[in-house]
């Protein structure tokens, strides 16, 4: 597939580092330090990168409307924000869906939530799956619209992992 000028773009990222809730609920466990500061160098390099998100789909879990938080605080701007309750326990195949219900309009959508489900998402769309460690992000470039996402809709434009 190749990519043309004007095409839509899919940022995945996978939620920054979580600490445990023992005894607590999995969907609220919150960042760790590093999380926070993984989070924040993920937005710095989107905003160097010019990756500016017209709209966010966020899992609704603590973590990932957190890593969205120190995300957008280094990015800047004010996209169209969404926290998805589906998106807690959605694996690959449903995440594309959810994120085929992205209105037409939208050129640039930045998808925040769990895996296997993220990785799982990049590798269904570009037949390439990155390391996807937690705060991870994969760039894809889609060449139709939202509603025609399926396998090889995509082509991996560029990555990211925190160095630790």
């Amino acid at each position: 597939m190749v990519v043309m000028e004007g095409t839509r773009r899919l940022i995945v990222m996978r939620h920054a580092k979580a600490g445990e809730l023992p005894g607590g609920p999995d969907f609220e466990r919150a960042l760790k330090p590093r999380g926070r500061s993984d989070s924040a160098s993920a937005g710095e390099w989107l905003r160097e990168r010019g990756y500016r998100p017209d709209a966010v789909v966020c899992s609704a879990a603590r973590r990932a409307r957190q890593t969205w938080q120190y995300v957008s605080e280094a990015l800047g701007g004010r996209p169209q924000f969404t926290a998805e309750r589906r998106l807690y326990e959605a694996d690959a195949d449903e995440v594309i869906e959810i994120i085929g219900e992205t209105p037409a309009d939208v050129g640039t959508l930045l998808y925040i939530g769990h895996n296997p489900a993220a990785a799982g998402a990049v590798a269904t769309l570009t037949g390439r799956e990155p390391p996807f460690p937690t705060a991870a992000i994969a760039v894809i470039g889609i060449a139709g619209n939202w509603s025609e996402l399926g396998g090889g809709a995509g082509d991996l434009l560029d990555s990211w992992t925190p160095e630790h």
